[in-house]
């Protein structure tokens, strides 16, 4: 079994997630997540990032016999999966205030045994796409004979069941890539599995239908309407045994069976994100939150906050941020805008660099739930001198994390004048950026990890593309891996980010030819 812990390089060194540091540190939620038959926890596609985003600490593990060959699932019991998963769950559950249980496909089945099985009560269950029944619209009209050749001595060691078209994905343009992978023997997902496997995956859909009406938390399931596996049979199954009360469902209407990756992912994202009481970016959202923060530790962190911002530190910022950290700036000049992740980065580089932006002369905070609104003075230099422009800053926390910051100019054309006028769209920037996306994707399917050394390179230049030049205590001489990573970081010092960008980028492109031989 492997947990795959917390990071923010999508690379193979690892390292543990923690609370927010200082006093008023709060332990986040956790998330347990279980991948499907066959596959690994990249069937939940971009889930693992999007929570830990969010503020999250993911939990996963490899079941029994995947990651390695089809045959060695052949040997494999439901007993074993169930146990390794049960093992993983009480490993973590006292590590978080509260933790979400949360699976794909088979992966669903098992995490609904575990509400059931471990009584579990602090925390959500998120079901997806449950193959309770397999009816889909794609399983052919034999499917009900399975039975008698789970009979036969031999056949279910030696018989396959193949991975085919449509390979559980609506997306034609994802669907091709995917059958690329297969074709080229990428090892992200066993292209078959034995008989025996299958008959097992039944046995565990016995167990789920009979410990389903025993769920007692509040539980989501999500279910494709065109699923081809499993019908919205399976969906309604469980709402009905879990009861309303407690499960509500949510369809789907332009997905087939991986809804993580699908075309409606981001509908996915956003209702289980939702479901677990995450506070997205966005004023309205962080309002609609209970702030999990006592009112000292919110003054507290607006405190913190405008310390950095009255320094115009705005990196140092992302320190008490989530890694999604929202800013936005009012008008349509050079800076303004929904500055995202990523793009705070670049935002906070061209204000401290260009204009030395800071905020200043800030009054008594008003606080609203998780939210902070400070009236304050933005200080610029430029090229027309120096700007001083009255406003408010609204500052969103939840959990000890940073949301979001908006500024509320009362003289939004002054400062758009101030700046001046937008800067034409950069068709090579945004071709950087979607390159760099690609490559952090790509750099997670490499069928062999890369020697340390990559690895390195590989975490450097992807923190310092995202967040720019390391900070932070050095780790101490004991603390091996950290202490490595960082010093790969700090020797980037002064790096640009597309310049980091790019590098990444051929790092990885280099990494995935030379896996398959040119």
């Amino acid at each position: 079994m492997n947990d795959s812990a917390a990071t923010v390089a999508p690379v193979a060194v690892r390292s543990g997630s923690g609370a927010p540091s200082g006093d008023a540190a709060i332990t986040p939620d956790g998330v347990f997540l279980i991948h499907g038959l066959g596959g690994t926890q990249y069937d939940l596609g971009s889930m693992h990032k999007r929570l830990k985003n969010a503020g999250f600490v993911t939990h996963s593990l490899t079941l029994p016999g995947h990651g390695t060959d089809p045959r060695d699932l052949a040997g494999v019991t439901a007993e074993d999966w169930v146990e390794a998963v049960v093992a993983k769950y009480r490993e973590v559950r006292q590590q978080h205030p509260r933790l979400h249980l949360m699976g794909m496909c088979m992966g669903s089945l098992l995490a609904a045994l575990i509400a059931a099985r471990e009584q579990h009560a602090a925390g959500n269950l998120v079901i997806l796409a449950p193959p309770v029944y397999i009816d889909g619209w794609a399983t052919p009209w034999y499917r009900g004979l399975r039975p008698l050749l789970y009979l036969v001595p031999g056949v279910g060691r030696t018989m396959k069941i193949e991975e085919e078209d449509p390979f559980g994905i609506k997306n034609e343009q994802l669907r091709a890539i995917v059958k690329a992978k297969f074709e080229r023997g990428e090892n992200f997902h066993y292209r078959w599995v034995p008989l025996e496997c299958i008959r097992q995956v039944d046995r565990l859909r016995a167990m789920v239908m009979k410990a389903a009406k025993t769920i007692r938390c509040p539980t989501l399931v999500v279910h494709a309407r065109e699923d081809e596996l499993t019908s919205l049979r399976s969906a309604n199954f469980l709402v009905e045994q879990i009861g309303g009360g407690r499960a509500r469902m949510v369809v789907l209407e332009d997905s087939y069976h991986m809804v993580c990756v699908d075309n409606d992912r981001e509908i996915v994202a956003r209702n289980v994100l939702e479901f677990f009481g995450a506070a997205l970016p966005g004023a309205t959202s962080a309002l609609a939150n209970e702030p999990r923060m006592s009112r000292e530790a919110l003054q507290a962190a607006v405190a913190a906050a405008l310390e950095r911002l009255g320094a115009g530190d705005f990196t140092a910022l992302r320190d008490q941020a989530i890694p999604d950290i929202a800013w936005v700036q009012p008008g349509t000049s050079r800076v303004s805008g929904v500055h995202l992740g990523k793009a705070f980065a670049s935002f906070a580089g061209r204000v401290t660099d260009a204009h030395a932006l800071r905020f200043v002369a800030f009054g008594t905070p008003v606080f609203n739930r998780g939210v902070a609104l400070v009236p304050a003075t933005l200080v610029a230099t430029g090229e027309a001198g120096k700007l001083e422009s009255q406003g408010a800053l609204l500052l969103a926390f939840h959990g000890g994390k940073l949301l979001e910051v908006r500024w509320f100019a009362d003289d939004v054309a002054r400062e758009d004048a101030f700046f001046g006028a937008p800067e034409p769209v950069d068709a090579a920037a945004d071709s950087l950026d979607a390159d760099f996306d690609a490559a952090a994707v790509a750099s997670k399917s490499l069928r062999k990890a890369p020697d340390n050394d990559t690895l390195l390179a590989l975490y450097s230049l992807y923190k310092q593309a995202t967040v720019g030049d390391a900070r932070g205590e050095r780790p101490g001489a004991l603390d091996l891996v950290n202490r490595a990573k960082f010093d790969a970081w700090a020797a980037r010092q002064g790096t640009p980010r597309d310049a980091a960008m790019r590098a990444y980028v051929e790092l990885v492109q280099k990494l995935v030819a030379a896996e398959r031989g040119r």
